[in-house]
Order: C-alpha cells, then structure tokens, then sequence
C-alpha cells in the first residue's frame, strides 16, 4: 500500500505531538515576526538606495522613492517632503537592524507600529483604503503590536513563554 511508510497514529501521538507541544512557541512567533518586519523595512531600503534590479524593483533609486513618498503624502505641502522621505528611510533602517538584531525588542516593536499605521494611514488618505489593505500594512502594524506585547526577553533562568495582554482594558478582553 502507498501509504506504509507513513507513521502510524501510535506513534504520532505518542513521539511526535508531545515533542511539538514542547517547542517555545511564543519565542519562535517573536523570532519570526522580528526578522519579517525587519526584512521588510531592509527591503524597501535596498530597493531605494538601487540595490535591486531586474524586475519586481518598485522604485530603483532614490528620487523614485521621493516620487513616490510625494504620491503617498499627497495632502502635505511639496517642500515636505524630501524631509518625509529620508525620515522614513532613517526610520525604516533603524528599525529594521534593530529588529533583526532584536535590540530594544518591545520599544522597537511599538515604533514599528507606529510607522506602520502612519504610512497606512497616509496611503488611506491618498489612494483610499483598498490601497493599505491590499499591501498589507495595516496586517504589519498589529504584527508589531504583538511583538511588543510578547514577553519573551530573558528575565530569569526560566523566562516565560507567554503573551500578556494589557491590564484594565475597560473589560474588551
């Protein structure tokens, strides 16, 4: 029979679901939204700075980007923004390094947030809320809002595992 070779129930439930259910869950989640965000942010800062070509490249160089920022921000003034522009490349540099590295964990992750809702919220205001939907951003956003709330810094011999929600949520949770 075909399917001989596949472990028997006996042994899945026995060796393999136990050894999965030991797995630091909570720290591997954290570990993996980290390098996401962060190979985000790295991504768009390599497309910008020209380091892609071929295809699939959004705005090959810098003055793309620029073009692109005034499109996005279209309700600021013009003479904002090459300021907007090299803010959010410090700002999604920074954070992205510091998100791989998993430096300052829960104050990066809420800065991550924060950049996040505000680029969602200017491509909201500009091209209308499919556009944020459609790439995801506002899904980002809340990834970094679990990050922060994910305790997963060591603090003793035997951290925790766990998410804590905030306390005194106004009984939402």
């Amino acid at each position: 029979m075909a399917f001989s070779n596949l472990p028997s129930i006996e042994l899945l439930n026995t060796r393999i679901l136990p050894s999965l259910s030991r797995l630091p869950w909570a720290r591997l989640a954290a570990l993996y939204a980290r390098f996401a965000l962060g190979a985000a942010f790295l991504s768009g800062i390599a497309d910008r700075f020209g380091l892609y070509t071929g295809r699939n490249v959004g705005y090959g160089d810098f003055a793309g980007f620029i073009r692109y920022t005034a499109q996005v921000n279209s309700f600021m003034p013009a003479s904002t923004i090459p300021f907007l522009a090299w803010a959010a490349t410090l700002a999604e540099f920074s954070l992205g390094i510091l998100l791989v590295l998993g430096v300052w964990r829960r104050p990066v992750a809420i800065a991550s947030a924060v950049l996040l809702v505000l680029f969602g919220t200017a491509m909201a205001i500009s091209f209308g809320i499919k556009s944020p939907m459609d790439y995801s951003v506002f899904s980002a956003s809340s990834a970094a809002v679990l990050l922060a709330l994910c305790d997963t810094e060591d603090r003793s011999s035997n951290p925790p595992t766990t998410m804590h929600a905030p306390q005194n949520m106004g009984g939402l949770f």
